[in-house]
């Protein structure tokens, strides 16, 4: 998984302030105790600290404050940083009372959050004002002017979540031109000297065809004095965080890295969703009793919602959801969800919002149909005309479905051919970066769909 460096930086300060503001409610509560020795008695709350730090930030990420694209507007930062406090509040409180041997007193811990909360405000805006500099972003410079290019000056556009600043482009012989000509550096530049002279950090590769038309010469001398040279794919995987459908070919799957598997991790992988699943049931049972009693007194029919879906390997499944349409909402045959479906019902467009109705899918986890975290199971009829006009589609199967996934996060709900393939993109992306630690994030990070929805239908 990729990490955005200024994020990393991001982290690392504002965990530091909450470490700071929570040594110093404690210190300011066990000072005022006559005959203690404060500092001692400081340090044996370090276990607390670590787990008020690990718990707030823990929130924050989840919430996406550690996204550029929900934490740049102030009113945006403001409330996702209050919720990440109340939740934290009340996971704290959960844990203390839990493990009585970790306690803080609530005064210490008012006082932290008291502390904490304006000053990462404050610290988060200047560092965005910093961020913001392009002087701080990454240098670059493009070789080729076509297609490619194009989408790397597109995403140049794309405000603070762009990293990098392109420098110019260097034009190939016989692409059609496609950038704009007047970012096209000069046919006799040097490459080696302008890029020394202005500081440049990385040169990507972005022709289609590199057959005798790069100036390999001149490539192997910057790659030979330090600066990196990074082939397009690797490039816009790296700062796009998905796959590029348009340049995908059948030697990416064979020679780029990535592609992790094993049954270590497959089991692994396993642990998790049984582990996690277990735990869910267990805190959302109120949740789901309640659901079926409305969905039961709401409208005639079943509570629960059955559906063939297509799985691991093209494995077809039992998919169960909680009924959210009416019993005929499918009388002309299947069709997409559309924006303010009439099919849908009072109590069915709630728990489509809050995601309550993906709840029962836990129970595909535990049979193994499904795993927390991976592409959204497609029903076989759709898959069909998916994969007809869409290449690579059928690769979404190479991994088991998900409740949650990298799409959902990244992209709002589709209900179209193109839709299926912008996701499609973050799915590839997901199957070859996967690792336990990016599907901890993935469900981490559900929080944020959950109390934020984007696009639901």
């Amino acid at each position: 998984m990729h990490f955005s460096r200024p994020l990393v930086i991001l982290a690392v300060l504002e965990s530091s302030t909450l470490a700071l503001s929570v040594s110093s409610g404690i210190y300011l509560r066990v000072s005022a105790e006559a005959d203690v020795d404060a500092v001692a008695r400081l340090i044996s709350f370090i276990p607390e600290m670590i787990l008020f730090t690990a718990v707030v930030m823990t929130a924050m990420f989840s919430l996406g404050l550690y996204n550029w694209q929900f934490s740049s507007k102030f009113s945006d930062i403001f409330t996702r940083l209050f919720v990440s406090f109340l939740i934290s509040t009340f996971a704290l409180s959960v844990i203390f009372y839990t493990l009585p041997d970790l306690t803080i007193w609530r005064s210490a811990l008012a006082i932290a959050m008291l502390a904490a909360f304006p000053a990462l405000i404050i610290l988060r805006l200047v560092f965005l004002q910093i961020v913001d500099n392009s002087q701080l972003k990454h240098k670059i410079i493009i070789i080729g002017v076509g297609e490619r290019a194009a989408q790397l000056e597109d995403r140049e556009h794309d405000g603070r979540s762009c990293r990098f600043v392109c420098a110019g482009f260097v034009q190939i012989p016989g692409e059609q031109l496609k950038v704009t000509p007047e970012r096209i550096l000069p046919d006799d530049i040097k490459l080696v000297e302008y890029v020394e002279e202005n500081g440049i950090d990385e040169i990507v590769v972005a022709v289609q065809d590199r057959r005798g038309h790069l100036p390999l010469p001149s490539l192997v001398d910057c790659r030979l004095n330090g600066t990196a040279i990074t082939d397009y794919m690797s490039f816009r995987e790296r700062e796009s965080l998905c796959i590029d459908l348009n340049a995908l070919n059948p030697s990416w799957f064979l020679f780029s890295e990535g592609f992790p598997g094993g049954r270590l991790q497959q089991a692994f992988k396993r642990a998790l969703d049984i582990a996690v699943s277990l735990v869910m049931l267990i805190f959302l049972l109120p949740i789901i009793v309640a659901t079926a009693i409305a969905v039961r007194l709401e409208s005639p029919g079943p509570i629960f919602y059955r559906q063939e879906r297509m799985g691991f390997r093209g494995k077809t499944f039992v998919l169960t959801k909680f009924r959210s349409m009416r019993v005929d909402a499918e009388r002309d045959g299947p069709q997409w969800a559309a924006a303010n479906d009439s099919r849908v019902t009072a109590v069915g467009a709630f728990v489509r919002k809050t995601r309550i109705d993906e709840i029962p899918q836990i129970l595909n986890v535990l049979r193994g149909d499904m795993s927390l975290v991976g592409p959204r199971p497609e029903r076989p009829f759709f898959v069909e005309q998916l994969a007809d006009v869409i290449p690579y589609y059928s690769e979404r199967h190479r991994v088991k479905p998900g409740v949650t996934g990298w799409a959902q996060l990244n992209y709002p709900y589709g209900a179209s051919i193109e839709d299926a393939r912008q996701k499609l993109q973050y799915d590839l992306y997901y199957i070859k970066y996967y690792s336990l630690l990016l599907d901890l994030s993935i469900i981490a990070q559900t929080v944020r769909v959950v109390l934020w929805p984007q696009g639901v239908r």
